[in-house]
Formats: C-alpha cells, sequence, structure tokens
C-alpha cells in the first residue's frame, strides 16, 4: 500500500475512535493487494483502484465502529468481499463474526482473506438468509446483524429479525435516500424494532454521505 494510502487509513479511522498499530496497517495492505488482484480476474466489487479501497471499503467498513458492542456475535449479511465483517474483525478480535453471501466466488475470496490474515472465530457461508437450512442454524444466535448493501431497509428489518437474539440489534448502513426508506418501513417493522441510533455523516476526507441506523430487537 502507497504511503499516502497508509496514512489516509490512520487518519481515516481515528475519526472513528481506532487507533492502528503496523501490524494492522501491513494486513489491511495484505486485503487490499489481494482484493485487487482477485477483482482483476473475477468481479468482487466495482472498486479498482487502491485509494477507493482504503476509503470506500476499509474507512466505510469501521464507520460502525463506534456504534458496536466491545464483544459478542456479529452477522454480516450480504458481505461482498468481506466488508463489513472481516474489518470489524481485524480491529476487534473479541467479535465473533459470521459472514454470509449468495455468490460463491466472493466466499471463496472471504475464505482466503481470513486464512491470508490468520483470523479466528470468524466464518464465511456461502447461501441467503431466506434460506430454511441457514434459519434453522443461526436462528436466535446473534447479538447484531448488520448490512452495508444487502437491500433495502424494510427487507434487510424484516429477513434478519429471526436471527436475533432478544434486546439484540440491527445495524443498517446506508448511503443516500435514507429519510424515504425510513418513511416505508411497515408497522411490522416498527412494532419489531425500536429506532435507537440515526447518525449521518461524510466519510473522513471525501463527499460521501453516510448514514448509520441502529435498531434494537423487541420481544414479540
Amino acid at each position: 500500500m502507497e504511503a499516502e494510502n497508509r496514512n489516509l487509513l490512520i487518519d481515516g479511522v481515528k475519526v472513528f475512535g481506532i487507533e492502528l498499530d503496523e501490524k494492522t496497517v501491513d494486513a489491511f495492505d495484505l486485503y487490499s493487494m489481494e482484493l485487487l488482484k482477485w477483482n482483476r480476474k473475477i468481479n468482487l466489487t466495482a472498486v479498482r483502484e487502491e485509494k477507493e479501497v482504503v476509503l470506500k471499503h476499509f474507512i466505510d467498513s469501521l464507520s460502525v465502529f463506534s456504534h458496536l458492542p466491545e464483544s459478542g456475535s456479529l452477522f454480516d449479511v450480504g458481505s461482498g468481499a468481506g466488508f463489513p465483517g472481516i474489518p470489524l474483525k481485524m480491529v476487534n478480535p473479541r467479535l465473533y463474526v459470521t459472514l454470509i453471501d449468495s455468490v460463491q466466488k466472493k466466499v471463496d475470496f472471504q475464505n482466503h482473506i481470513i486464512r491470508a490474515l490468520g483470523l479466528k472465530e470468524i466464518e464465511a457461508i456461502h447461501g441467503r438468509i431466506q434460506d430454511q437450512e441457514v434459519l434453522q442454524r443461526y436462528e436466535g444466535q446473534f447479538d447484531v446483524v448488520i448490512s452495508r448493501a444487502f437491500s433495502d431497509l424494510q427487507t434487510f428489518l424484516s429477513l434478519t429479525y429471526p436471527f436475533l437474539k432478544k434486546g439484540g440489534m440491527a445495524v443498517a448502513m446506508k448511503g443516500r435516500g435514507l429519510k424515504e426508506e425510513l418513511r416505508l418501513i411497515s408497522e411490522r417493522e416498527r412494532v419489531s424494532y425500536q429506532l435507537k441510533k440515526d447518525h449521518t455523516f461524510l466519510l473522513p476526507f471525501s463527499p460521501y454521505r453516510r448514514s448509520i441506523l441502529v435498531f434494537e430487537k423487541r420481544s414479540p
């Protein structure tokens, strides 16, 4: 990773209360290198430049850091090339992370990175949360379910509800159109969840507007 991009990563995540040591920055360097290498052969992400990987994937993934518990189980739905679950695991080893994606080649890449970085207590599975076998295996197991680009807000809340423990959190990372998505949430989701946080901000060193919504699962 170029020195400019290493500094961008270090300074960018400081905004979210994260101090990266040299070993962790080196791990992100490896992640970026492998992502760009794999991306030349298979389509993992539309991002093609190292700086954009740092900004739009690494820093963006870690923007949710302060809104999550210090430990517990996290379910990253539609994780693509591992975002935000793998970066969150890299900076907080006390999280137990499960990644799920419906595209096998993306899960293959996730497993490759997990092995390359030597990460423990993290797994990547191929499937959809609508699949009955996935629901049977993971129902009611997670403290947090999270997604960066899985679906619209109502679909995300509806489909992930069964996977959360009582009092667990559903965290949606969004860009534009947030107010309209909130307005369209059905009465069912309004009863099932309580909106605890609604945080909108600019991604550090960029013009990109982001929003983080944190919902708490209510009792049935």
